[in-house]
């Protein structure tokens, strides 16, 4: 969240950062906005100035003896409008917090300028591309065949963009989530977390997905309870409203969850198959860490996200995202994508981003330094590590053979009772 401070400090740095994300929105208003806010506070103390001064005079004119009535009708008048223009405060003061709320994250010094996708960067490949002796076929068609991916189905019980995951299907499923928290508790040092699937409407605000992705979000209709699009949602208000101490950071967080998405935007994209679904697993990575430290933890974060498709032996690429690509909480994002043969197309399997404070100041989560006594926000990182069914896809096209068979990769044989082929 951008805070008043910076709306009044910095000016031209947001309206500079506005511009290279390609982000509309009407700052001068905003800015106009505070600059009411700040006269009306300064009328309001004039105005509680004086009625002190009336109150004072009353009071020595009543001991001498002296008519009052004047400085009583006068005393009158300020107090109403006193009432007035505290009224006219706390319209304007939510008004302003409310478009605050409407401000992106400022992107930071590294990320290359860019309108759009089209001018990102890959930073760096990992993997050889697998030339196969036969037209490797789509995820969708490898899966029906075999009887482990069901489409039709799942659109009768739920309407499309779900599916169902069968038979080995459903085990390997469970397999890849199994092996990537192994994987994060037990080598990177994460700590698991099963959170609630459904969030208040104030930890959405917090994580940044309100008010700007509230169509993209299912909700409850009683309730006002938000279904989680991503674990990223639930673990930002993780130590919401405390105050860390220094030794504690950073703090490393993974964490499965089941992610709902209306897709609202996405109408005619990828239809076939399981590239945009409404219903997904991912495990997801998060840290609260020491603004000094925060993006050396973010390459970290790259990295661990990055072993699992080595082990794997998927090629993939990293991708830096340019200003007009950024996510809204974003202050720096990779992507890693996957190479997936069947469909013949990159896809992204991770998205790993610094928010620095923006989501801290939104959850009032922040720490106190050893011996200090300031207090700071925190800042904080998510990324998938990994996300599925782009990873499903990945396995399946990379590991299917002429016979439309797939070959398990080793590092998951032990999560798949032994089974070394799907057939």
């Amino acid at each position: 969240m951008i805070s008043k401070e910076y709306l009044r400090e910095k000016r031209e740095i947001l309206i500079t950062a506005l511009r290279k994300r390609n982000y509309e929105f009407n700052l001068e208003y905003v800015f106009e906005l505070d600059k009411k806010l700040r006269e009306l506070k300064k009328n309001l103390d004039e105005l509680n100035s004086r009625k002190n001064e009336i109150a004072k005079e009353i009071g020595e004119k009543k001991r001498k003896g002296e008519d009052v009535s004047k400085l009583q009708e006068e005393g009158k008048r300020i107090s109403e409008e006193i009432d007035r223009v505290k009224v006219e405060y706390s319209e304007k003061e939510k008004e302003l917090e409310e478009k605050l709320l409407e401000i992106p994250n400022i992107p930071h010094e590294s990320v290359p300028f860019g309108e759009d996708e089209t001018k990102n960067v890959i930073v760096r490949e990992w993997g050889e591309i697998k030339e196969f002796r036969f037209e490797p076929k789509p995820h969708y068609e490898i899966g029906e065949k075999l009887g482990i991916l069901e489409f039709k189905k799942a659109g009768e019980i739920s309407g499309s963009r779900f599916l169902i995951y069968k038979d080995k299907g459903a085990l390997l499923e469970r397999a890849l989530i199994n092996f990537f928290l192994d994987l994060h508790t037990r080598e990177h040092g994460y700590k698991e977390i099963l959170p609630p699937f459904l969030l208040k409407e104030e930890g959405a605000y917090g994580s940044g997905h309100l008010p700007k992705f509230d169509i993209e979000m299912y909700k409850t209709k009683d309730e006002n309870l938000y279904l989680l699009p991503t674990a990223e949602m639930a673990l930002a208000n993780l130590h919401r409203n405390e105050i860390l101490d220094e030794d504690v950071l950073p703090l490393k967080y993974v964490s499965y969850t089941p992610c709902f998405r209306r897709e609202a935007g996405s109408y005619g994209k990828d239809v076939r198959g399981m590239i945009r679904v409404h219903q997904f697993n991912k495990v997801e990575l998060f840290k609260f860490t020491k603004p000094e430290e925060s993006y050396d933890e973010l390459e970290k974060m790259v990295n661990d996200a990055e072993r699992i498709l080595q082990i794997l032996e998927i090629p993939y690429r990293v991708v830096l995202l340019c200003t007009g690509d950024l996510g809204f909480a974003a202050s720096k994002t990779y992507d890693i994508e996957a190479w997936a043969p069947g469909v013949k197309r990159w896809l992204e399997v991770s998205s790993v981003s610094n928010c620095e404070d923006f989501q801290a100041r939104r959850t009032m989560t922040r720490f106190r330094r050893k011996g200090g006594k300031k207090i700071e926000f925190v800042h904080t990182l998510n990324g998938s590590g990994l996300a599925l069914p782009r990873t499903f896809i990945a396995i399946i096209e990379n590991y299917q053979d002429e016979k439309g068979r797939i070959h398990i990769p080793k590092a998951l044989i032990p999560y798949m009772n032994g089974i070394e082929i799907i057939e």
